[in-house]
């Protein structure tokens, strides 16, 4: 077995090699019906578990987010569950903010003690607004009787019907939903922000957000979601490593930790994408919210 161990040079992570691909293969198979990648799991399995605890952890996650999404974008994509102007919007305000998240990273939140009481406040937020939307009644929970009564069909496609500044409005089962275009590229820019400052590419955020705020039903919103957290993490992963940051601060990501997280998380995200039709929404979100609490209170109590 002590062939299977391995130092990684970059993060000074010590640990079994096929540890990382299995963690993000089981979370990202999860997360992704939801249209999450599973690295806001993951960053909290590095800093607590494996102990990688400086500025480039936010950078190797996204690192994994870039290996392994494009599995379930493509699933979700063949299925004609892609919501094309919603991908857009979130992408051409999540950039921008990812830019301004990695300055507030390395400039003002290097110390490990005072990350990890922000990422528990972010992800107790998120997990707030998943436990009210699924005990709340919403539009979606129509589609939520539906798919009790016969699953989701094949037929069951994003049409898109019209693309505006103000509004943008789409066909899905039948139904008809919108969204305020502007509101949702404001909303994004604020979650690029945080997203950049937390190395998760802001589709755990977006993603309930869209769902209890803009009452878009999660078939929707998920491969739309992960498009978006794809082509962040792209920028990301850019800023940390080539902008420039503190004397001796390491902030590039570590490759090749990254890569065996990715690799696992390409496998879990495509099963997680093509299993979503067979799972109820609301099972999907109370099962996040479960795992988002217990990770967020040890945040804010280690904290306190």
């Amino acid at each position: 077995m002590d062939i299977l161990y391995m130092v990684f040079p970059v993060s000074g992570v010590e640990t079994y090699i096929f540890i990382p691909p299995l963690v993000s293969f089981l979370i990202s198979f999860f997360t992704s019906m939801s249209g999450v990648s599973g690295a806001f799991l993951l960053l909290p399995f590095q800093m607590s578990v494996l102990g990688y605890t400086s500025p480039s952890v936010s950078a190797t996650n996204l690192v994994f987010n870039i290996v392994a999404i494009p599995s379930g974008v493509y699933r979700y994509i063949r299925e004609g569950r892609m919501a094309w102007p919603l991908a857009w919007v979130l992408i051409v305000g999540t950039i921008p903010g990812v830019f301004i998240g990695y300055y507030i990273r390395v400039l003002y939140l290097p110390d490990p003690r005072t990350f990890k009481f922000f990422v528990g406040c972010v992800l107790l937020y998120i997990c707030y607004r998943l436990f009210r939307d699924v005990m709340r009644k919403k539009r979606s929970d129509s589609i939520d009787r539906r798919f009790s009564q016969a699953g989701l069909p094949s037929s069951a496609v994003v049409k898109t019907i019209s693309v505006g500044i103000k509004s943008t409005d789409y066909e899905f089962w039948g139904e008809r939903f919108s969204f305020n275009t502007t509101g949702v590229f404001l909303f994004a820019l604020i979650v690029g922000i945080i997203g950049g400052t937390y190395g998760i590419g802001g589709g755990s955020i977006i993603a309930p957000f869209l769902v209890t705020f803009f009452h878009l039903p999660v078939y929707t919103i998920a491969g739309a979601t992960l498009m978006s957290t794809f082509l962040t993490s792209i920028s990301g992963v850019t800023f940390y490593s080539l902008l420039p940051a503190s004397t001796g601060l390491q902030k590039s990501p570590d490759w090749l930790l990254g890569f065996l997280f990715g690799i696992g998380g390409f496998a879990g995200m495509y099963l997680g994408a093509r299993c979503q039709r067979f799972v109820p929404q609301r099972f999907i979100k109370f099962l996040l919210g479960i795992l988002i609490l217990f990770v967020s209170i040890k945040y804010i109590l280690q904290y306190l």
